[in-house]
């Protein structure tokens, strides 16, 4: 299932796309239910990972968002 929206950290708003399974695997980020993630700040992508980091998180505010999403939804 695609879950889409925004997060604010700090100063920063980042916007989300995030696909996620009921179950965790081996393709998930960690071993969980993400499979996909799109992270962009002022249309920038911050971090993206598609079965496997192809963007890492490029900065705090980046490993913030990430961080919320792995609780909400991994």
């Amino acid at each position: 299932m695609w879950r889409e929206g925004s997060i604010k950290v700090q100063d920063s708003i980042i916007h989300y796309w995030v696909k996620c399974y009921e179950n965790g695997s081996e393709f998930g980020i960690d071993e969980g239910r993400i499979s996909k993630l799109m992270l962009k700040r002022n249309g920038k992508i911050i971090a993206n990972y598609d079965r496997g980091w192809d963007i890492e998180p490029v900065d705090e505010d980046a490993e913030i968002a990430l961080a919320i999403l792995l609780m909400e939804h991994n």
